[in-house]
């Protein structure tokens, strides 16, 4: 899927938590209703089958109950997207990213053939729709979830280039595919943050460490060979960065990953760079020069920086901020009116139309097992939606978040949220004022509802009553944001009646 992925490392948040979130997006032209969903072990199939691929996996007997945000409607797969278990870890699955034809022709993606003539069908390997499924409810721990299906994408292969980040309350890991088998893992370092727009990311990877101790770095097993047997190295020349091999065929020194199995297509530089360029320009704006003729980065870089250091710790705000970003204060802001247009809306924007949804799990220190987590979940566009934080150790989920329907409806979050975007982007200069109350009043309530509740939760008896009481906040959330949202709706709806083309002046009186 077109995603843009943000990792936060516990030192570099406000509050110590690490942080993962990601948009999903549907294709061009496409959008997929979603609802948020609790799966218990007696809902988890003993043998998984894929939709896509047809590919079948036994899966282990012991699976833990975890929360997810699957397709709405039957009949293209699950497509769990991210969760957390009840181990309290976390993932993202998937950020669809690129590569190079060196690389697919190395280890040809794992597609499904289907029957024809005489020759049986041929299962493909795991994807997007299948991942979370077949890993979330089986680890507990961020490493623990990159050995699982680094195992599985060795022994099943994949049929699309992915990014997947792993969370737990001290680490996350990230994870790329590379080709159908092979797969590179780093630990995210705890004072960065990490920014991934739909392209092999991974500037810097450590083979030593990966083949020795393991304590940021994880990968197949057969990786050098393969770099070596298939001439992948794309060395840069200043830096030398892939050399010597030494006779166990172990690469003693860092490599680009993004140099050997990345692309760099003219593609990449309107529709991948340029959120990573935005997302960087936000939180780092003194750290770099980002625009002019002397920018260190632009819109267009290969070395846009993997990870960096950010100016101030990172808030949930600004999680959500950068994932709905549209270029604001650029030239490229296709709701700009002010400046040069000739470039307004020349780069895919963050916070894209075709969003299906937004989640950021907040895995926070400072709580105890239970409400240490928090799923914050926002549907549709998310320049003009909200996200509300959701406590992960219950059995159900409000109605108001999981009963998305096939027919558009107002009872439900996902609907109300495509039809605000929708109106207010039709009616921006007058809706946009009502998007950021919105926005406003749900955060901050969002916080108090929180705030309260974690006091309520860590004074509690009981796990039971510390679960009832997790319920219980979510219940009090779904009615706040429900309010909030047909409040807003009903503003929206207003300001877009106003600009219709049959508008008439003069009224009866």
């Amino acid at each position: 899927m077109p995603c843009t992925t943000i990792l936060v490392g516990k030192n570099a948040s406000y509050d110590g938590s690490t942080i993962i979130a990601r948009n999903d997006d549907s294709g061009a032209g496409s959008y997929t209703p979603k609802k948020y969903a609790v799966v218990s072990p007696e809902e988890q199939p003993g043998i998984y089958k894929s939709v896509i691929s047809h590919v079948e996996i036994k899966l282990p007997d012991d699976p833990m109950k975890y929360t997810c945000v699957p397709n709405a409607l039957e009949g293209e797969g699950i497509w769990a997207a991210n969760g957390v278990n009840e181990a309290n870890v976390a993932m993202t699955a998937t950020e669809t990213i690129t590569s190079n034809p060196r690389v697919l022709g190395a280890d040809p993606l794992v597609c499904y053939e289907p029957a024809e003539g005489d020759r049986p069908e041929k299962a493909g390997g795991i994807g997007e729709e299948d991942i979370v499924t077949i890993t979330l409810p089986y680890i507990r721990s961020a490493r623990e979830g990159v050995k699982r299906l680094g195992s599985l994408l060795e022994e099943y292969g994949t049929y699309e280039m992915n990014g997947v980040a792993f969370q737990d309350v001290n680490e996350i890991w990230w994870l790329e595919t590379i080709g159908g088998h092979h797969w590179i893992a780093r630990k995210v370092p705890d004072d960065v943050y990490v920014v991934m727009p739909n392209q092999f990311g991974m500037d810097e990877f450590d083979m030593e460490d990966a083949f020795g101790a393991q304590n940021e770095f994880m990968c197949s097993a057969d990786l050098p060979e393969f770099i070596e047997r298939y001439h992948l190295s794309v060395e840069n020349m200043a830096q030398d960065m892939l050399q010597d091999v030494v006779e166990d065929g172990v690469k003693n020194e860092i490599i680009c990953p993004r140099d050997i199995f990345g692309s760099h297509d003219d593609s990449d530089h309107v529709y991948n760079t340029p959120r990573a360029w935005y997302m960087e320009r936000t939180l780092n704006p003194h750290s770099a020069v980002w625009e002019g003729p002397n920018a260190d980065f632009t819109p267009v870089s290969d070395d846009i920086p993997w990870c960096m250091i950010p100016e101030k710790k990172i808030t949930m705000e600004d999680v959500k901020y950068v994932l709905s970003s549209h270029y604001q204060g650029t030239p490229y802001d296709p709701y700009g009116n002010y400046g040069d247009k000739k470039m307004c809306g020349a780069y895919r924007s963050i916070g894209v139309n075709r969003t299906d949804f937004m989640g950021a799990v907040q895995m926070r220190p400072y709580a105890g097992e239970c409400g240490r987590a928090l799923h914050w979940v926002a549907f549709a566009s998310n320049a003009f939606n909200v996200m509300v934080p959701l406590y992960t150790d219950v059995d159900e989920v409000p109605e108001y978040f999981t009963n998305t329907t096939e027919d558009v409806s107002t009872d439900n979050f996902y609907w109300v949220s495509r039809e605000i975007a929708a109106m207010a982007d039709a009616s921006y200069a007058k809706s946009i004022f009502h998007i950021e109350r919105y926005e406003e009043k749900v955060m901050s309530m969002a916080h108090e509802i929180v705030n309260r509740y974690d006091d309520l939760i860590g004074s509690a008896p009981d796990a039971e009553k510390r679960r009832s009481l997790c319920k219980q906040a979510n219940c009090e959330m779904a009615d706040m944001v429900k309010k909030a949202a047909s409040d807003t709706l009903g503003k929206v709806l207003y300001e877009l009646s106003n600009m219709m083309k049959n508008s008439y002046s003069r009224s009866d009186a």
